[in-house]
């Protein structure tokens, strides 16, 4: 799963890619340690879906761009507009309902 290192990769990415799943974190966030293995498990389950991860720390615009307040944040972005979000730790599927949504 590929790590966001700045606003224009993202914004690139955004473009060019249909449905986009993005996991915001952080490395000293504990609930974002539980999610994540389930995310990447997903990504390979779910591979018309393009997932990426957003470090809060490193990316402080971008976190703000979508008013995220809690960490972990996963947003579903289909064609550019948010479908869906999820705030905290989640089971695997609730998360599969979400990805389901930008399909």
């Amino acid at each position: 799963m590929k790590i966001i290192e700045s606003e224009k990769e993202y914004d690139a990415l955004l473009a060019e890619n249909k449905a986009v799943f993005v996991d915001f974190y952080a490395d000293w966030c504990g609930p974002c340690k539980m999610v994540s293995p389930i995310v990447e498990k997903l990504s390979g389950l779910n591979t018309e879906v393009t997932f990426v991860k957003v470090n809060v720390d490193d990316n402080p615009e971008l976190a703000q761009r979508y008013g995220i307040m809690s960490i972990p944040t996963l947003l579903a972005i289909k064609n550019g507009e948010v479908a869906g979000t999820v705030i905290g730790y989640r089971p695997e599927g609730d998360l599969q309902a979400v990805i389901d949504s930008i399909k």
